[in-house]
């Protein structure tokens, strides 16, 4: 059946009046009020040459033009030759630890980017012949109260266009991979520098609805605690994207960033919205970003996205034990109310029984999709990547209502979780393997199978398929797929392959996708306006989740002072490690020696964390720094692992081993 928009009008009102709402947001794009975030400690003037390069000293042969910025209106450039020089000199008022990034444009080879540290060469690069805008960054630089930083451009042999200057604070965590492998070593190191230049720098200054159109934007705004999470060209942080990049961002330490963006979401999930969260705010971490909302009846929306919030809040819970995430009013509000109202108002045009599951429109993106697919062009009503991301968000509501000391509704959404999979295995998905496996359903209620690319992957990523041959038929049916001529061609979109075969237990299908990830990076992005694909931010946050949560397995719980960790090295890959891993108040080094033996340290900390040292198959002894420990073993999604469970103090270091 379907609902009609004065049925759904009033059925949004009746359940605005039982339960507690998330606080009030814009409706438009106007400005909302509240507190901004203070001055940054190492402001720059005129990052985008905006306003005639104020703050900048240029020489003979250098200023500032309109004919090829790479945002905005005006750029900078030197022209070729010796001598040419563009500087400006800040002085830091606080500790810390900075990066600075440019967008550069060059004729030819031979010009130089430059930090200065009190007259001292601290960073440089020489920047590559490449008449098309690519970005560089330069740090980490540490700076003391009254430390003097300059960021200087110096001609070469070519013109040199420089655009959109950006000085981002260093991670709080520094995670250094060491490996047998030299590949992911130096994919790591650069997937941790390019996802930390992304993090915005809270009280700077910046252009608030920018986009392709309105390439300057249409004002600027205080930008508050957050990162890329969507095209470079706009300023605005997207949804799905974060969801996809908080893994990464949590292995280095941005967990104010995380919080903040995550509770700018649950903020907007408001009534008038039929609680779907916006899909992109701008920096300032409260307005809207203008091209993707016009309104509270026509705005960007897609099912999965409210449900992968969920997951990821409760994620985000898990790596820091930060109680905002159960006690913060309007990120409450928002888990009860994505899982509890979201889900009713939005099912009704598939009978499913007695499961519940949320719909699209079957119309495009702005009335609400079903998919994150938005070019198939299908009318869907239900999706596979909707109802796999529903299904985690019950299981992640299910931990922090018990978190949070409410038996009664942990154990109200461990069974409806239990039950959508049941339903969905049993019913929705068909009985179909491979190409063959139900993905979607139309508004008129068709069912869809065959290549759906996220409403496909998300299935087997999400581990809503039951574990078994079928789901075995799906994961190389997904890999030949996106092998073949039903390949995505944005790249952002193969960053979700290496977890999908991450979560199933296939790290060398992982690899490869990581390593074809990788070796994309310097090539032009399909969107032009873009940059090149490693540009895309999504790319380097995903690389340093994946290999720090899949290959080697870190699960945190920072509220249960407890890490656990499996080894799930590919094929030819003798050992990994990771050293300054983060969980709440402490500091980790972990290393996998193939997949039966894992070494812990717990280098800093408050007190001791229970290790949770997980090892694949049934293996009939294990050690404790060579004693004989007791171990169990367990079935996890299908898989048997050797288990033991180790209490590790402040200082100390654990091996264990299985034989």
């Amino acid at each position: 059946m379907t609902r009609s928009r004065t049925t759904l009008l009033a059925a949004v009102a009746l359940l605005a009046s039982l339960a507690p709402l998330a606080p009030a947001h814009a409706t438009g794009p106007a400005r909302p009020t509240g507190p901004a975030a203070p001055p940054a400690p190492l402001a720059l003037a005129d990052p985008g040459f905006e306003h005639g390069g104020g703050g900048w000293e240029f020489t003979d042969g250098t200023g500032v033009a309109g004919n090829y910025p790479h945002a905005g209106a005006r750029l900078a450039y030197l022209d070729a030759g010796s001598g040419r020089r563009i500087a400006q000199t800040v002085t830091a008022t606080h500790h810390g630890a900075y990066l600075v990034s440019a967008w550069f444009a060059t004729g030819g080879p031979g010009g130089r980017y430059v930090l200065r540290v009190n007259g001292t060469d601290a960073a440089e690069r020489t920047l590559p012949a490449d008449p098309g805008y690519r970005r560089h960054t330069l740090g980490r630089v540490t700076l003391a109260p009254g430390d003097r930083l300059e960021i200087a451009f110096e001609s070469g042999r070519g013109w040199v266009n420089v655009d959109d200057v950006m000085v981002s604070p260093a991670a709080p965590a520094d995670p250094r991979i060491s490996s047998s492998d030299p590949t992911i070593v130096e994919m790591f190191d650069w997937a941790k520098g390019k996802a930390n230049s992304w993090v915005h720098l809270p009280g700077t200054e910046g252009p608030l609805d920018a986009d392709e159109r309105q390439t300057g934007g249409t004002g600027t705004g205080v930008y508050g605690p957050s990162y890329w999470a969507g095209y470079a060209n706009r300023s605005a942080y997207y949804s799905r994207d974060v969801a996809h990049q908080l893994a990464g961002a949590g292995v280095l330490g941005l967990h104010a960033e995380n919080k903040a963006m995550l509770r700018s979401f649950a903020a907007s999930a408001t009534p008038e919205h039929a609680y779907y969260p916006v899909w992109a705010l701008n920096f300032d971490n409260r307005s809207y970003l203008s091209i993707d909302y016009r309104g509270p009846d026509l705005f960007v929306r897609e099912v999965p996205a409210p449900f992968e919030l969920v997951q990821k809040a409760e994620e985000a819970y898990r790596w820091t034990g930060d109680r905002d995430y159960l006690d913060d009013p309007a990120l409450w509000a928002f888990y009860r109310h994505a899982t509890e109202e979201f889900v009713t108002l939005h099912d009704g045009r598939k009978d499913n029984g007695r499961v519940k599951v949320a719909e699209g429109t079957g119309h495009g993106i702005f009335q609400g999709t079903a998919s994150y697919n938005e070019q198939s062009g299908e009318p869907l009503a239900e999706a596979g990547d909707g109802i796999a991301s529903q299904y985690q968000a019950y299981r992640s509501m299910a931990v922090l209502a018990r978190a949070k000391g409410d038996a009664t509704l942990a154990d109200r959404f461990v069974r409806r979780a239990d039950a959508l999979k049941e339903y969905f295995n049993s019913t929705w998905s068909g009985t179909g393997s491979g190409a063959d496996m139900i993905r979607g359903y139309t508004t008129d209620g068709r069912a869809l199978t065959g290549w759906g690319k996220e409403n496909s992957w998300f299935m087997p990523m999400k581990r809503l398929i039951a574990p078994g041959a079928r789901r075995e038929a799906y994961l190389d049916y997904v890999d030949a797929q996106a092998e073949g001529a039903g390949r995505p061609d944005n790249i952002e979109a193969l960053t979700y392959l290496p977890d999908t075969f991450l979560a199933n237990g296939r790290p060398d299908t992982a690899w490869k996708w990581m390593r074809h990830i990788y070796a994309q990076k310097d090539v032009p992005h399909v969107n032009s306006r873009q940059g090149t694909n490693g540009d895309y931010p999504e790319v380097s946050f995903t690389l340093v989740g994946q290999t720090v949560q899949g290959f080697l397995g870190v699960t945190p719980d920072a509220p249960g002072r407890t890490l656990a960790t499996r080894p799930q090295l590919p094929s030819g890959m003798a050992w990994l490690g990771v050293e300054d891993l983060r969980v709440g108040d402490s500091a980790f080094a972990l290393r996998h020696d193939g997949a039966t033996r894992s070494t812990l340290t717990h280098t800093s900390g408050t007190g001791a964390y229970t290790w949770v040292a997980r090892f694949p198959g049934a293996h009939t002894r294990v050690t404790v720094d060579g004693a004989p420990r007791p171990a169990r073993t367990e079935v996890v999604d299908g898989r048997t692992y050797t288990t033991v469970c180790v209490r590790v103090a402040p200082g100390r270091t654990v091996t264990a081993e299985v034989r």
